[in-house]
Formats: C-alpha cells, sequence, structure tokens
C-alpha cells in the first residue's frame, strides 16, 4: 500500500466518506466480467444520473431489494403496478423515468442473451478486452466512452450518456482512472 507517513493514499475523491472509501478500497476500478453485475453496474450509474454518486451507493442494497437484486430476468416481467410500487419506496431513487429505463434495460439485456449474445463479451469487446491504463487527467468522457454509448442507445438503452459511460467504465475497471499515488492504482492494474 502507497503510504505517506502511515498514512495510506488514496484517490481524493474516495478520502471523505467511510461508505466511499470501502467503495474505493474493494469494487471501483476492479475488472468486473460477469454480465449480470455488469448491467446492475449500468443501471445504478444511470440512477446516478443528475446526482452524486454516494446518494447510489447510499441507497445501493435498497435497490437491489428493490430490483430483485438486479436479476434482469426478474426485471424485465416487472409492470406498471411494480413501478408504482417502486415510486413509493422510500429506499432508492424515485424517478418515473429511471425506473422505466432499468425495467426496459432488464429487457434489453434478456433479449441480448436470449440471442447469444453475453453481455460482457459485448461491452469488453468494444473496450478492446483489457482494461485501459489511463496516465494522463480524467476525463469527463472519452471517444471510446461516446461509441459505447452511443451502441448502447442504438439497442435502446436509457440514460447511458457518453459521461454516465465513461463514470461506468471506471467502476467496472474498463478503465484503470485511480490516481498515479493511490494505493489501488497497481492493485487493479
Amino acid at each position: 500500500m502507497a503510504k505517506t507517513n502511515g498514512i495510506i493514499t488514496r484517490c481524493l475523491w474516495a478520502d471523505h466518506d467511510p461508505l466511499m472509501r470501502a467503495y474505493h478500497d474493494e469494487e471501483w476500478g476492479v475488472p468486473e466480467h460477469d454480465s449480470r453485475a455488469l448491467w446492475e453496474a449500468l443501471m445504478l450509474d444511470g440512477f446516478q444520473a443528475g446526482l452524486s454518486w454516494i446518494t447510489v451507493l447510499r441507497k445501493r442494497e435498497a435497490f437491489r431489494k428493490a430490483f430483485h437484486n438486479f436479476d434482469p430476468k426478474k426485471v424485465a416481467r416487472m409492470k406498471e403496478v411494480d413501478i408504482e410500487r417502486l415510486l413509493q419506496n422510500e429506499g432508492i431513487i424515485r424517478s418515473r423515468a429511471k425506473i422505466e429505463a432499468t425495467i426496459n434495460g432488464a429487457r434489453i439485456y434478456q433479449a441480448m442473451d436470449d440471442a447469444g449474445e453475453d453481455f460482457s463479451a459485448y461491452v469488453w469487446n468494444i473496450a478492446g478486452n483489457k482494461p485501459i491504463q489511463n496516465h494522463g487527467p480524467v476525463p469527463a468522457k472519452t471517444p471510446l466512452s461516446e461509441e459505447i454509448s452511443a451502441d448502447l442507445k442504438r439497442r435502446g438503452f436509457k440514460f447511458v450518456g457518453p459521461v454516465i459511460v465513461y463514470a461506468w467504465m471506471q467502476a467496472v475497471g474498463m478503465v484503470n482512472d485511480h490516481s498515479p499515488d493511490c494505493f489501488r492504482r497497481k492493485a487493479v492494474h
């Protein structure tokens, strides 16, 4: 671990809240290849639109409960009565558009799966099948996030603009944006 005077050095954004520290230290930037987990992360990043990640992170367990642990088959079967129930759920972000986008995203995911297209293989193939090691300033979006965003939108996904997609790519380890002095930089290389 990178330490300065006995203190662990992290990315600055992760050092102010215990939940963010744990998320940073254990999850953020670790390459994820499980299709369902990748889809869950993309849906949660969609809920973040216009909000901060800590808001979503604090509600993540409630989201998992509300959306059947992000089982795409179960979410794809959700109906208007489920949407109405979710709009009353104070544990989640109660945005009809984002809830509907998640249900629609599950249906798209399921259609891909039914057609034999693995979600993980699909997104990792676009990303070059290995984590990108970013050594420069951290951008809000990149040409690659714009390409992935455009393809997801073409398939019908919502709340997948290039900035959201780039944040998702960072979270699931498609790009390593840990700061150069962060103790996690080499660990997820």
